[in-house]
């Protein structure tokens, strides 16, 4: 018995320590559906799960959000580990998928829940983004146009919209292929 709870203990401390590399970002680039595809590829990258932030209803929904009653924008949580990828990295990733000139939306959805936003939870995450927003600024002689705003709450959107890209892949690529996401994704950051 006194095996087991060694075998036990030592088990909840592993857990312990590698629950704590568990790190978590959010971002808004357009439709969620594209935004989750991009960040799933990432090595250390645990899980992206599509959502809603930035306003003020709570337990919004797809509905909603769209109708631009809430103030929120489609968002997608990326559950990251720490030790594999850095917050750093994952902003990079972040402005390669989307269009950081387009104050409408993002590529063919246009309106506010399909605004970029680049949230962050504290100084750090705030100083990156705005360091990303000058250094891209001063390259494309350019304004940014992505909002940096504070996180707050986060609302996990509807079931059928996540892994949409991977469920209803051939629904999801005609979607893409009509946006002409990669088209203009190339266009702006080349291939």
């Amino acid at each position: 018995m006194r095996k087991l709870i060694i075998i036990v203990i030592g088990l909840l401390i592993n857990f312990s320590a590698f629950a704590s590399q568990k790190e978590k970002a959010y971002f808004a680039g357009g439709c969620f559906w594209c935004v989750e595809e991009s960040f799933e590829k990432l090595n250390g990258v645990e899980e992206v799960i599509s959502g809603y932030s930035g306003g003020t209803t709570e337990n919004p929904t797809y509905k909603e959000v769209t109708y631009g009653k809430t103030g929120h924008f489609e968002v997608v949580e990326v559950i990251y580990n720490k030790e594999i990828i850095t917050y750093e990295e994952l902003l990079k990733n972040f402005w390669l998928n989307i269009d950081p000139f387009d104050a409408y939306g993002q590529f063919c959805d246009k309106g506010y829940s399909y605004r970029s936003v680049a949230f962050f939870q504290n100084s750090n995450e705030k100083k990156l983004i705005e360091r990303d927003i000058k250094d891209l600024e001063k390259k494309f002689n350019k304004k940014i146009v992505t909002y940096v705003r504070k996180f707050s709450k986060f609302f996990k959107a509807e079931d059928y919209h996540q892994d949409f890209y991977k469920i209803k892949f051939q629904k999801y690529i005609r979607y893409k292929n009509a946006c002409k996401r990669e088209q203009s994704l190339n266009n702006i950051w080349g291939q």
